[in-house]
């Protein structure tokens, strides 16, 4: 059975497609990296696409759903290296991919996964501050 390789590097999953998608291969990358998430509590997932050239609408919703399913487990994903006709593939096949952070490159979409880290994490220290404030108000 074909699979697509994972990395996990530190609290970030790293995956290179680097062959043509046909649907089991996807499904099954699907289900491996939110198996992978889980296991290793990851916070980010960056999938590097600079190899993929052609895309069709049930690769676009793997990527869609990847992104839900990693959100559900607070795991940001950020798709890099898109070439500009898969762009314009996804955006004429009306795809939202809703939850999908893009960056230029690996470099990029790194920074931007750690940038989206501390981001929820900031949330998260005001929102605890908030519930101490309440708690010293009553």
């Amino acid at each position: 059975m074909d699979r697509i390789p994972i990395l996990k590097m530190g609290a970030f999953l790293l995956v290179t497609i680097q062959v043509d998608m046909y649907d089991r291969l996807a499904l099954n990358l699907e289900n491996d990296l939110v198996q992978m998430v889980q296991k290793h509590e990851s916070k980010g997932v960056l999938i590097d696409i600079s190899a993929v050239s052609i895309v069709d609408s049930f690769m676009g919703r793997i990527i869609g759903n990847i992104a839900t399913m990693s959100k559900i487990l607070d795991a940001e994903t950020v798709v890099v290296g898109m070439q500009p006709a898969v762009a314009i593939t996804l955006v004429e096949l009306g795809l939202p991919l809703t939850g999908v952070h893009t960056a230029l490159n690996v470099e990029k979409g790194m920074a931007l996964l750690h940038v989206k880290i501390r981001e929820a994490n900031s949330d998260i220290d005001e929102q605890g501050a908030d519930w101490e404030n309440n708690d010293q108000l009553e």
